[in-house]
């Protein structure tokens, strides 16, 4: 899988299930400031938080904004409600590997959410602190769901200056392994098996 960030919570992934590349967007909501694709062209698009706001999705992509559970395109999906209204976190399952995303979230998990994220290789989390976890209900989070690896967004850029650096989060949570990087591929085979490790992204 191939992991990109647009800024805020919206991440591209993509993954190839039957030997067919696949793109999938989350959360593509277009912000108030600095730099943003007019328009992305994905198979699958994601909403954690409804449509609202979104950018244009050219193409004619498979989209989910609410709870439930499907396959398409190779991709399994789960989507759970969470503990705050119109917000719901993902659950992406492909190459032998899970992903779990929890957009914009700011209270923990509850139980129907963990039980989702039960397992998941890959956590998406935000650590920025404002309208979502700071790094401190970030770690902890981190090390209830216990995943393989861990990707933060929703921390400072040109489109959030207002909320924390990523800094803040590397230092809570102990992690040597924060060079950003624009890309970062992650494969099954070089799944950490005795530590969680932190890829950091930088903004594309």
């Amino acid at each position: 899988m191939h992991f990109s960030w647009h800024g805020t919570t919206c991440v591209k992934i993509q993954t190839k299930p039957f030997d067919k590349d696949i793109t999938i967007v989350l959360d593509p909501y277009k912000p108030t400031k600095g730099q943003f694709p007019r328009s992305l062209t994905p198979d699958i698009g994601l909403y954690s938080r409804g449509e609202k706001n979104s950018i244009t999705l050219s193409g004619k992509p498979f989209t989910l904004s609410m709870p439930g559970e499907c396959e398409t395109k190779g991709v399994l999906i789960a989507a759970s409600q969470s503990p705050e209204e119109n917000k719901i976190i993902f659950r992406i399952d492909s190459e032998q590997m899970s992903v779990g995303f929890l957009g914009l979230l700011n209270k923990e998990p509850n139980d129907d959410n963990l039980s989702l994220l039960n397992g998941v290789d890959i956590l998406i989390i935000p650590v920025g602190g404002k309208d979502c976890y700071d790094a401190e209900k970030a770690v902890k989070v981190v090390n209830t769901v216990e995943p393989r690896i861990v990707i933060p967004i929703a921390f400072k850029s040109e489109n959030d200056p207002n909320f924390a650096d990523v800094d803040k989060f590397l230092k809570e949570i102990g992690s040597k392994n924060g060079k950003p990087e624009k890309k970062i591929i992650i494969k099954k085979k070089d799944l950490p098996q005795d530590e969680t490790r932190v890829e950091v992204l930088s903004k594309e």
